[in-house]
């Protein structure tokens, strides 16, 4: 039994570490768009990946009701993750996980824009006083054109990305992990719970 589960264990390992490809075209804006393209075990396993569409397709014979009551607000809900942000230690943490995950891909002609807002001017400048410089950063990346951009009037969060990047996913497995397995990372979840 302990030489099955060894074995099992062994070629589970040498599958995570092939690497996996992935060619992809994405667009979020009201939905997502777009399409990828897999490929792993050296390229004998292909599969092409794509969103599914929302259907808008309206029968003829039916009648839409207009709603005339003022539409509610959306409430609140309890999820803070700038308070987490301003921890020090949660916030060194995140950096040094994201910094590991973009050394572990390798990529081609990447290109990322995303445009974000959290509908609070105040709290987007808060969010954006924390992302600004890294904006600045990741302007200067030599294998990537990424672009971050602030919506200070409204809430909103938009993506245009495309690309070609390969990773070996035991290598990810490990940085998960490692961060799973971080309390500074639970000290800041565990902050973002609570108001600010």
């Amino acid at each position: 039994m302990w030489y099955a589960l060894a074995i099992t264990l062994l070629a589970l390992v040498v599958l995570l570490a092939i690497p996996v490809s992935i060619a992809y075209q994405l667009n979020w804006q009201q939905n997502l768009q777009g399409e990828a393209r897999l490929q792993w075990l050296f390229g004998l396993i292909r599969v092409v990946v794509m969103p599914p569409r929302a259907s808008q397709s309206v029968p003829e014979d039916s009648t839409v009701a207009v709603s005339t009551e003022p539409e509610a607000k959306p409430t609140r809900k309890n999820f803070y993750p700038l308070a987490a942000l301003r921890q020090r230690d949660f916030r060194q943490r995140i950096l040094r996980f994201a910094r590991d995950l973009w050394r572990a891909f390798r990529k081609q002609d990447l290109c990322l824009r995303i445009r974000a807002g959290l509908g609070d001017p105040a709290e987007t400048g808060q969010l954006w006083a924390l992302l600004g410089p890294l904006s600045g950063l990741l302007a200067n990346i030599g294998d990537a054109s990424i672009e971050l951009e602030p919506e200070f009037i409204d809430a909103v969060f938009e993506l245009d990305s495309s690309g070609k990047i390969s990773v070996i996913p035991l290598q990810l497995v490990y940085l998960v992990l490692g961060l799973l397995c971080s309390p500074s990372f639970w000290r800041g979840v565990k902050r973002m719970r609570q108001p600010a």
